[in-house]
Parts: C-alpha cells; structure tokens; sequence
C-alpha cells in the first residue's frame, strides 16, 4: 500500500518506509526488502524484535486477562514489582506507561518528601516531552514553543564543583541520565556522580537516575548503576522493560518508599497484566550476566570499528549505546542514506552526532556488517 500520512499529525520526521515485521536485529518492509536495525525504536527493542518468549507470554497473558485497572491485584503486577525492587533498590515500584511519564511520578515523589524544593538537572539532558520532564530538560529548542513550563527547576554543568555549589538543603532532587542519550551518548563522569550522591546524602535531596534508555542491560548490566557503583534514591525505566510493549516504572530505594499515599498519584492503564506479562519474559532474557558481558564485548568490537570510519571522530558509548560525531556535519542526511541506500536503521540526535542502539541479541557479524555498510556511505 502507499504511504498515506494525511491524517499523522506532523511531530515526527519519519522515513518513506512502512516496516511490516521483525526478528531479532532484522526487520522487513512492504515490499519484503530486509533491513539491519541499530536502532530497536530508540533502544526498546533490546530483546529483538518479536522475541519468542515475550510472543509466548503475550499470547498467553491475552487469553485470561488483558485489564482490571489498579484497584485490584492481578498475579503479573505483583511479581514484577518485587522482582524489580529486588533486582534494584530494595523499596517499591510505581508503573506507569512510558518513561516520561515515571519522571512525572519522580518529580512528585520528590517534591512531596520534601514538601516542595527545586529539582536540578544537567545541561544536554532529555527526561521527556510532558510539562515536568521537559521542565527537567534544558533545551532551548524543546522548551521555547511550550513556555511558561514548571516554576523550580534549575539546570548546571555536569561538574563536581556546579553540583557543590547547586544542591542545598531547598533542594528536592537531583536528576541524571548516567548515560545522556538524546544529545549524543555522553557519559556522565563517575566522580560527578559520586560528587551527586554526597550532595544528596548531605542536604537530603533525592538522587534521580533516569536508566529509561541506558538501562535494562543496554550498557553492560542489568542497571547502569550496578557499573559505576553509585545508588540513587529513585531508578527510572521504561523503554525496552516489556520487549516492545508500553511500560514504565518508577523503583524507589527504602528510605523514599512509603511517601506516595492513596490519592497522590495513579494511571488508568499502568502496569496492567499484559504488559506485565511480557516484561517478565524480557526480563528473562535481561537479567542474564552472560549477556551483559557479551553486550561490553561487543561493545568494545563495534567502537573500535567505528574509529576506523573515514571523517568519523569522538567516538563514545557504553556497552551496546554508542555515538560518534562527523567531522564534516551532516549526520541527518547520513542517517537517511543509510535507510534508502544501505537499509541500516541509525538515528541522528544533532547535526554531527550518528547514535547506534541495536539489539542486545545483535551477533558479531550484524555488528562488523553494520560498520561496513557505514563505510560504504563515508568511503
């Protein structure tokens, strides 16, 4: 059929291809032709696409109950709640559908324990598009259409010395991305982090960490936390928890546990037994250590290769979420000749920046393919 989007509001700027199915790191269009996905829908996909567990677990899930909304239990919810708060922080876990959405619910938490407070967050920082998270996330471009946003929030350099001086005891939160994505896979430096922690600890500011897209195995552990030692007070995750299903969570440490009461927050569809279902199915695939080091490896394999790349420069990432800048500019029009021209799936996050997110379950031979298809366009 052809592309008819008429009736698509215009907020995306998609590609001309309509993908019709998946498997793993491949997808297929309409007319059939196969393509290599170092993409997984902005790191969703992690498990691959239609991973058969999670296929498995969807169809069964959706023979017995697909909805009772939260004044009820249902047997899905409830263990996936423990065995994330478990596999985490040792508090409990709000659902929610997507990423932005466990922000709003952070956001709140914070600012209730400390009836009130500023929230402070990092210059190149994205935590989402409604009215708290992109309060939360200073760029221009994102905020100017949409302004007067949330009152009390302030954004500082990712240094020691800006977070020493910014957080105070009127503080409610402090919320980083370990690994900021949206703005081009930077790592956020450990002594930073560090420097995060003892502030909060000190002034009694809750640590945020936003792992909606670096977590769930995509740097190398089940949780980025786990790999540069420091703890946050609230954990963040969507994106890839169900294997492509909508779902979020907000995991809070013990101490901020019990500060949500009947009333204070809620989402008609959150956590519901479906979605539920399918990310225990991922999570038998995520929290396996054998991946995570297989993910470091082939992390490791896909930035050396990168490196290698003519007019590539300030290659980066962590485990299997990466990025590189073009020393010539003119990453968007990279991207597209990489889907019209080589059928790799990349995505563009500024005009020199090319992130890479495929698959956790990528091989060796996806990855130096993906990397010869690129060199093909840069040759």
């Amino acid at each position: 059929m052809a592309i008819n989007d008429d009736f698509l509001t215009a907020n995306y700027a998609r590609h001309p291809v309509e993908l019709v199915r998946g498997e793993g790191a491949r997808l297929w269009d309409a007319a059939d032709a196969e393509y290599l996905d170092f993409l997984s829908g902005i790191s969703v996909s992690n498990v691959g696409h239609c991973h058969p567990q999670v296929v498995a677990a969807i169809q069964e899930q959706s023979q017995r109950l697909l909805h009772v909304g939260n004044l009820f239990y249902t047997d899905p919810m409830v263990r996936l709640a423990e065995r994330l708060a478990k596999g985490s922080l040792g508090g409990k876990v709000f659902f929610t559908n997507s990423g932005a959405e466990a922000v709003e619910a952070a956001l709140k938490l914070a600012r209730k324990n400390r009836r009130g407070g500023e929230v402070i967050s990092f210059h190149g920082a994205f935590h989402g598009r409604t009215y708290g998270a992109l309060s939360a996330t200073p760029q221009e471009s994102k905020q100017a259409p949409f302004a007067p946003l949330v009152p009390g929030f302030r954004a500082i350099p990712p240094t020691v010395e800006a977070i020493r001086h910014a957080v105070t005891d009127d503080t409610a939160a402090v919320v980083i991305e370990p690994v900021q994505g949206e703005t081009g896979v930077r790592p956020i430096p450990v002594e930073v982090l560090r420097a995060a922690r003892e502030a909060c600890d000190v002034t009694g500011a809750a640590l945020v960490f936003d792992e909606i897209q670096a977590g769930l195995g995509r740097c190398g552990s089940l949780w980025c936390w786990q790999q540069v030692g420091v703890e946050p007070d609230l954990l963040l995750t969507a994106k890839a928890l169900a294997g492509g299903l909508p779902i979020g969570a907000l995991i809070t440490g013990p101490g901020l546990a019990d500060v949500f009461e009947p009333g204070d927050h809620g989402s008609t569809f959150a956590g519901g037994p479906l979605v539920c279902a399918a990310a225990h199915a991922a999570l038998d695939v995520l929290e396996d250590e054998a991946l995570h080091a297989r993910v470091r490896a082939l992390g490791e394999r896909l930035r050396a290769a990168l490196r290698e790349l003519p007019g590539a420069k300030d290659v980066r990432g962590l485990g299997l979420m990466n990025a590189f800048d073009l020393e010539a500019g003119g990453a968007p029009e990279l991207v597209r000749r990489a889907v019209v021209e080589q059928r790799l799936l990349l995505n563009a996050t500024g005009p020199d920046t090319v992130r890479l997110l495929p698959p956790l379950v990528v091989s060796e031979e996806q990855v130096d393919d993906a990397v010869g298809r690129l060199r093909a366009l840069l040759a």
